[in-house]
């Protein structure tokens, strides 16, 4: 749907919803214990109300964050299993190779054939002088060529 359409279905089916939930909310903050977890839940709601809501003004911003979140998984997994690296040198390994995939991705190289491609560059002598030829972005096919292939 178009960013207005969105914007009226939310107008016609969230607001109400929205403007009841807010008065409800801090009805409810006043019944219950001030130190429990569940006013702790109702007060962080209630402080970013207005972030919370803006998706109903904005047909432009996606009702969740599930495509953020889809797309960082992978480097919170990376960054978890880092922590079984078994060394500190080992974290730091660890990082320069999830540096390098990450970058491949950006650059839309395949890691695994970039990483296959270099190591076997420097084991059959890659010269250090030409070491920026051995860089993700390098691989990179130009996008009016990758529109072609």
């Amino acid at each position: 749907m178009s960013a207005a359409e969105r914007c009226r279905i939310r107008q016609t089916k969230s607001r109400p919803i929205l403007d009841a939930l807010e008065p409800w909310l801090r009805g409810k903050l006043g019944l219950i214990s001030q130190k429990s977890k569940l006013a702790e839940a109702i007060r962080y709601a209630l402080v970013r109300w207005e972030g919370l809501t803006r998706f109903v003004d904005d047909g432009r911003i996606e009702i969740d964050t599930n495509v953020v979140e889809r797309t960082i998984r992978p480097l919170a997994l990376t960054r978890k299993n880092a922590l079984f690296a078994g060394s500190d040198r080992g974290g730091e390994h660890w990082a320069v190779i999830a540096s390098l995939i990450e970058t491949c991705r950006l650059c839309g190289v395949d890691p695994q054939v970039y990483l296959t491609d270099v190591l076997s560059r420097i084991v059959t002598g890659h010269l250090n002088t030409q070491i920026d030829d051995l860089l993700p972005w390098a691989y990179a096919t130009p996008p009016d060529l990758r529109a072609v292939a």
